[in-house]
């Protein structure tokens, strides 16, 4: 993509209402604009991270054996009444009449709109288990939305639903979805520490979230130090053994922490870090099946209510936190995995025609590789390029220049790292290239 076609609306200054360094940093690099407060629209290079963070998500969902579908925004009151939790719910939940009447609401979650669509599909023990998922906007109507993206009242979540006959069915469910999660973050190149937790107004008794360890976190965390030893290979190939051996070590979030009579971990021993809490996983049984009728035929011809879970990740909160967790004094470092461009390609004399020619030239053959790259080609002065490249924070910047050319070199710099290397045009491209 040609920067001069591009939609890119940069800002040198830091807005006075963004507090932490997500909300600064999508503001100044154009990722997002407020539109209400809470609301914020998805400009292009924002856009095409939320995709990438969405794919990867996507992607190890089916590798967890869920099934994807569709739900819609807006669902009936009615609904949220059989589960009881219609007026236990509270006032996040943004409710309105529709033309005729009929009570509606923005849904905040989908837990009784997938046991209803599921009560009208499945009677038999054969159809289970069963895992549905899909990745939709929320509407949760925050009282103090503040942090940008982190707690606005709009948001992008995956939510995944599990069915099965039993308890042990439950389980397997719930760690299929646990090292689902693990692998996620990886993937995104976070550090996450499973939290046993409340489960709050979703119900029943086995939860737990994920939270990304960052100093700018809303949250203290209070953790065992091992959980730092756990590398990131183990995490990508994280089975049963590694569920047991992380959720055996202590991690608890401030408040409950707080009421430990006595933390088991010794001090020397006992971290305490801000964490920012992106993915949260419930097994709450028959809450949800029980009090909306679903029930399914055994092989020996009785009836049971099955066993449900729901499995949550902020899509779009997950922007905020890698942000949160990857960025400098220039501004974002993303990581290749979600970068919205691989490549930064910077023309430093769009006047002059011989390093235009050859920057077009490398952009071509860029492009003809399959590299997504961003090309400046701005007549623009060198030190704002290097500024803006900085600030959106592409993994690479391939630097054309009048000198260089002279000398049949590139500069090629590495974003996460700074350093700067002169190469062969040859040698720069089989480097992004390979």
């Amino acid at each position: 993509m040609r920067l001069t076609r591009y939609f890119l609306p940069v800002t040198k200054e830091t807005p006075a209402d963004a507090q932490i360094v997500s909300h600064q940093l999508m503001l100044r690099a154009g990722l997002i604009r407020q539109t209400a407060a809470g609301i914020y629209a998805w400009l292009p290079l924002g856009f095409r991270v939320l995709n990438r963070i969405e794919q990867i998500v996507r992607e190890e969902q089916d590798r967890a054996g869920a099934i994807e579908l569709l739900m819609p925004t807006i669902q009936s009151a009615d609904l949220w009444r059989q589960s009881g939790r219609y007026d236990a719910y509270g006032p996040e939940m943004l409710r309105f009449p529709d033309r005729k009447g009929t009570e509606m609401l923005y849904g905040p979650t989908n837990e009784e709109m997938i046991t209803q669509i599921f009560l009208a599909s499945v009677k038999s023990y054969r159809d289970l288990p069963r895992t549905l998922y899909h990745i939709q906007w929320k509407f949760r109507d925050e009282i103090r939305p503040r942090f940008g993206i982190m707690r606005g009242r709009e948001f992008l979540m995956k939510d995944a639903y599990s069915f099965d006959l039993d308890e042990d069915g439950l389980k397997a469910s719930y760690e299929a979805m646990f090292v689902a999660y693990l692998r996620t973050f990886a993937r995104l190149g976070l550090q996450a520490v499973p939290v046993k937790a409340p489960t709050g107004p979703i119900g029943g008794d086995l939860s737990h979230e994920f939270h990304i360890l960052a100093e700018t976190g809303e949250s203290a965390i209070f953790y065992d130090a091992a959980l730092e030893d756990i590398s990131r290979d183990e995490l990508l190939s994280a089975d049963a053994a590694t569920i047991a051996r992380l959720t055996s070590l202590y991690a608890m979030e401030e408040e409950e922490h707080a009421k430990v009579a006595e933390c088991p971990v010794p001090a020397e021993r006992l971290r305490s870090r801000r964490g920012i809490e992106v993915g949260h996983i419930f097994a709450f049984g028959t809450k949800y099946s029980a009090s909306m009728g679903l029930s399914v035929q055994t092989a020996d011809g009785t009836s049971v209510h099955p066993q449900m879970g729901s499995y949550g990740v902020g899509v779009s909160r997950l922007m905020g936190a890698i942000i949160e967790a990857s960025h400098d004094s220039s501004g974002i470092v993303w990581p290749e995995s979600v970068a919205p461009f691989r490549v930064g390609l910077v023309n430093m004399r769009a006047d002059d025609a011989k390093v235009t020619s050859a920057a077009d030239d490398i952009y071509r053959q860029l492009q003809n590789a399959g590299v997504d790259t961003l090309y400046d080609d701005r007549d623009e002065r060198g030190g704002a390029k290097f500024a803006g490249m900085d600030l959106i924070g592409l993994p690479w910047q391939l630097i054309v220049g009048p000198r260089g050319l002279e000398r049949g070199v590139v500069e090629l710099k590495n974003r996460a790292t700074g350093e700067r290397e002169e190469l062969s045009l040859e040698s720069a491209l089989a480097r992004l290239t390979a």
